[in-house]
């Protein structure tokens, strides 16, 4: 058994297999999952994970060295735009339909139960080395 980290097999299964330059999005409990790409839905209850807690646990385990996010996030949810904003100082900002159409060529979906709009990050995963 794992002592700490990510402990959802499934979630820590599917972030083992990523490599340079795939794409994890990490979304909202409204964000539409498109066909496609592995899904890890750890939404439970509305809120619950935060997305700020589920970012934090995957920026712990993985290398990011890109991420895009809806520009809507800066107007509609200041909390959100604060976080992605902090975490990431060259942060891509897109229309939020563009996401969308991105989201479909990720490799992994992460679905958080964040229930404030536009709590979405698409990652690009980096090399250690």
């Amino acid at each position: 058994m794992k002592r700490n980290g990510i402990l959802n097999r499934h979630l820590a299964g599917a972030l083992a297999e990523l490599g340079h330059g795939d794409g994890v999005l990490v979304c909202d409990v409204g964000m539409p999952v498109p066909d496609g790409p592995r899904v890890v839905d750890l939404a439970f209850r509305a809120g619950v994970p935060a997305f700020a807690e589920v970012l934090d646990g995957l920026l712990a385990e993985l290398v990011v060295e890109g991420a895009t996010a809806a520009e809507e996030v800066r107007r509609t949810n200041p909390a959100a735009w604060t976080l992605l904003d902090g975490h990431f100082p060259a942060l891509e900002l897109v229309p939020h339909e563009r996401l969308k159409e991105l989201s479909a060529r990720a490799r992994l979906i992460v679905r958080t139960g964040e229930a404030r709009p536009y709590a979405n990050v698409l990652l690009r995963c980096g090399v250690f080395f």
